[in-house]
């Protein structure tokens, strides 16, 4: 089995598609569950977030699993395949797993280096895995690209460079209006919300106000970062004394329609509003950008604000940590695809060698102990040096990627029943260190 992802992202596909696209957690677990009713997918996981919706799982064949995942995915997507196939992508295995790491480290990301989809991916893994869509396959590489995105974060000062989608917005959102005297209207206090609340507060806003259809989580924040809170119900009078409205509630329709600005708008004269909308689907209408005084920034406006980001040199040390995790990750894994052969092969020397021993023990009952050990110990090193070279040439095969074709010859030229590979378990380390000698 292999890995595919199929998916959609900022990079080629127009927001209004990405946001036909974006599942809730419901809706994920249901696409999963629905790939995994196929016969050519044995793990799934759905991984969306504000630029990008993609399926990673775990193929039987190529073909097979990229059509069953296409058709889950037009059918729970209410998506034509027509319209879907212009801006679909795929990647399977090596590209898979590159792509998985790049993700994991933001480096795939609308605001390079961001670090949220790190979160966005361990909440999607730990909810995989509890619906049992997610097994061992999916789990190792998943679980990896989780370490390799704390690497990124940590060793190469990317956090630096980036800009969030939060930073961008308010930087566009400052030349229109004075933050230090804004009142800010944060709508849903969730992660994405939280953050925003709290760039905005970093940022010395005069007033924040903080709207959440679940007051427990709008109170908590609002006395965290000492805004006010308002109730859902009424949101719409809170336009007309916002300067900045922050909007990402994850909800399935809108939030701020056109009418609604349109009347937040009277009596205000010439003072302007910006409109900030971070949800995907997306949370504010479109035609709120003709409403005067109106600004209007989306997630499309905000991705070309931050297309410079990919020449930093921390970007470039970032994509060679990936490089390097990726090459490190498909030896390793190349090397335990072999492990079990080996593993195999050494059993049944050991076998022969027991064998012969005990038919010594027949033939010999009189032999000292202390002679059968020496044959004993003589017999073991004889094994020993024969099995070292094939040991140690199974890292080398691996690294060339030729790990498959050395399995087959071990089972070709010693004889080996593939029920007992298939049976055998290794540790990565059994076949790893050529400097162990017989």
């Amino acid at each position: 089995m292999s890995l595919l992802v199929l998916g959609l992202s900022h990079h080629h596909a127009p927001l209004d598609v990405l946001e036909r696209v974006a599942f809730d957690t419901s809706a994920a677990s249901e696409l999963e569950a629905a790939a995994l009713r196929g016969e050519h997918v044995r793990e799934a996981l759905v991984l969306s977030t504000c630029n990008r919706t993609e399926v990673y799982a775990e193929a039987v064949t190529f073909h097979g699993a990229l059509a069953e995942l296409t058709d889950a995915f037009a059918e729970h997507t209410g998506v034509d395949r027509a319209l879907l196939h212009p801006y679909l992508y795929v990647h399977y295995e090596e590209r898979g797993v590159a792509h998985a790491f790049s993700v994991s480290s933001g480096l795939d990301s609308m605001a390079i280096g961001e670090a949220q989809v790190l979160g966005q991916l361990r909440s999607a893994l730990r909810r995989g895995q509890a619906r049992h869509h997610v097994g061992p396959q999916l789990n190792t590489v998943l679980q990896r690209a989780l370490r390799v995105g704390k690497r990124v974060h940590s060793e190469t000062g990317i956090d630096a460079v980036s800009r969030s989608l939060v930073d961008a917005a308010l930087a566009e959102a400052a030349t229109e209006v004075d933050l230090t005297t804004a009142s800010v209207l944060m709508l849903g206090a969730g992660g994405m919300g939280a953050l925003a609340a709290t760039a905005a507060k970093a940022a010395g806003v005069r007033e924040l106000l903080i709207a959440n259809r679940g007051s427990v989580r709008s109170h908590t924040l609002a006395e965290r970062l000492g805004g006010e809170v308002v109730a859902w119900e009424d949101r719409q009078a809170a336009l007309g004394r916002a300067d900045v409205v922050i909007s990402s509630t994850g909800a399935r329709g809108l939030v701020v329609s056109t009418a609604d600005l349109v009347q937040a708008q009277r009596g205000r004269e010439s003072r302007a509003l910006v409109v900030v909308d971070l949800a995907l689907p997306r949370d504010v209408e479109p035609g709120a950008a003709t409403v005067p005084g109106v600004r209007l920034l989306d997630l499309a406006h905000l991705g070309t604000l931050l297309g410079d980001a990919g020449h930093h040199p921390q970007v470039q040390a970032a994509t060679d940590l990936v490089t390097a995790e990726v090459a490190e990750y498909l030896t390793m894994r190349s090397a335990e695809t072999v492990a079990p052969t080996v593993s195999a092969l050494r059993r049944r020397a050991e076998d022969v060698v027991a064998a012969e021993l005990t038919r010594l023990a027949r033939r010999l009952p009189d032999l000292d102990p202390a002679e059968r050990d020496e044959v004993a110990k003589a017999v073991h090193r004889v094994v020993e040096k024969l099995l070292h070279a094939p040991t140690v040439r199974v890292k080398e095969f691996a690294e060339q990627g030729r790990g498959g074709s050395y399995a087959r010859a071990l089972h070709e030229l010693f004889d080996l029943d593939p029920r007992d590979v298939s049976l055998v378990s290794a540790p990565v380390s059994l076949v790893l260190d050529p400097k162990e000698g017989p």
